[in-house]
């Protein structure tokens, strides 16, 4: 098959011809499929989108969700003076903390009611799994309505990673997602984005997180995030975005967090992408692939109905232009369905058709699941998909996983508490 049209060259070779599949590759094509549940179809037989969020109840105003100027204005309201603003958001982005007894610096009289006028509640913890060896937490958590979201922290060497949610449910309706089981139920506010980032630090600073190794110097807070946890995040981009804002904010005015360490996804919803290029937010950018060709991408990532994987690809790169900053690609590696080798030459080819140095591919082992077609790829193949991109001058490492002992992926506490 022939490299689809709309690849913009870049200055790169003429663009090369796909491989066909190997003739001599005995092992089948898995096709995907739900498992134990019904995907929702449309009139025309294809799974259904939903980008409109549902009407429910929205939940209570919280300082993160307004800028400084607003958080003052808010506080004089409450007829205290305007510098309580920045002490609040000292002892919530510094302290991490919504406890009134704390807040010694505020006037005792006045601080129940400053509190809950300016920091109601907005995650509840249903429960908490650990690893064994305790470097890795999710926390399943209930909003104010009722639904459930979950984030997922971890500790590397030399970082703290928290994955966070988005969304409570997901749109996208793809196959393999436990998320997107039950369709979106709404999209999150943006203080209920950053209140997993400072219950996350708040979990950090009492001693939670373990794994740290003698003679570690990584300061005890959240250093990156991942936006792959619930939901798809450029569905939800207002929010989304405010929410970034308020991470890379100096404290106290937010997390004073480093944009460059925080990793926006998306299964390709193109416009959004071209639209976070133009915001000059230096965040690294992670595209959801999965597929390099279009028959396989339709079944597995249904929006790619609407964006095909060369459009996909095109903002990607428009986006690398743009800030500089290199794109991932994501690439869940399952047994029989995506690993076979001419697919990783095709991946590698349509990459290269667009320049080299752009872009970098984190192909993501799946938990082995006996009997399901939504399983590991075998070592040997994995390593040869891997070997491939290499060869082809593609940079590619493998990713670590984690969680396989709690219900690592997200969504899976949240179907299993839902259902």
């Amino acid at each position: 098959m022939a490299v689809e049209r709309g690849i913009r060259n870049n200055g790169a070779a003429p663009t090369p011809r796909a491989a066909a599949p190997s003739t001599t590759d005995a092992r089948p094509q898995v096709r995907p499929t739900t498992e134990g549940w019904q995907q929702k179809l449309g009139p025309d037989g294809r799974p259904v989108l939903q980008f409109a969020e549902p009407k429910r109840g929205k939940p209570p105003v919280h300082l993160a969700d307004l800028t400084p100027e607003q958080r003052t204005a808010r506080v004089i309201e409450l007829g205290l003076p305007g510098f309580r603003a920045k002490q609040l958001s000292t002892h919530y982005f510094t302290h991490c903390t919504t406890d009134p007894a704390r807040m010694t610096d505020l006037p005792a009289a006045q601080r129940d009611e400053l509190v809950a006028g300016l920091l109601p509640p907005l995650l509840t913890e249903v429960r908490r799994l650990r690893t064994d060896n305790g470097d890795t937490i999710k926390f399943l958590w209930k909003l104010h309505d009722g639904a459930l979201v979950e984030s997922v922290l971890m500790r590397y060497p030399g970082r703290i990673t928290l994955c966070v949610s988005s969304q409570a449910g997901c749109g996208m309706n793809c196959p393999f997602c436990a998320t997107g089981q039950a369709g979106l139920t709404r999209n999150m506010s943006t203080a209920e984005i950053v209140d997993q980032v400072v219950q996350a630090n708040a979990a950090i600073a009492a001693g939670e997180l373990g794994g740290k190794k003698r003679g570690e110097t990584t300061p005890e807070r959240v250093s990156n995030i991942v936006f792959m946890g619930m939901g798809e995040p450029l569905a939800n981009y207002n929010r989304v975005m405010d929410a970034v804002r308020t991470m890379v904010a100096p404290q106290p005015d937010g997390l004073g967090m480093s944009a460059r360490h925080i990793t926006v996804s998306t299964v390709g919803l193109v416009p959004a992408i071209e639209k976070l290029a133009a915001e000059k937010v230096p965040v690294t950018f992670a595209l959801s692939l999965h597929a390099p060709d279009d028959e396989l991408r339709d079944e597995l990532i249904p929006v790619n109905s609407r964006w095909k994987v060369d459009e996909a690809l095109d903002a990607a790169r428009a986006y690398f232009d743009a800030t500089g900053r290199r794109v991932s690609i994501e690439y869940a590696l399952i047994k029989d369905m995506n690993d076979h080798a001419w697919r990783a030459d095709l991946l590698a080819q349509k990459l290269l058709a667009r320049g080299r140095g752009w872009v970098h591919v984190n192909p993501i082992p799946l938990n082995p699941t006996p009997g399901s077609i939504w399983t590991s790829s075998e070592p040997a193949v994995m390593r040869e998909f891997v070997r491939r991109l290499e060869a082809a001058g593609i940079p590619t490492t493998l990713r670590d996983t984690r969680g396989k002992e709690i219900d690592g992926a997200c969504g899976q506490l949240a179907a299993a508490d839902g259902a």
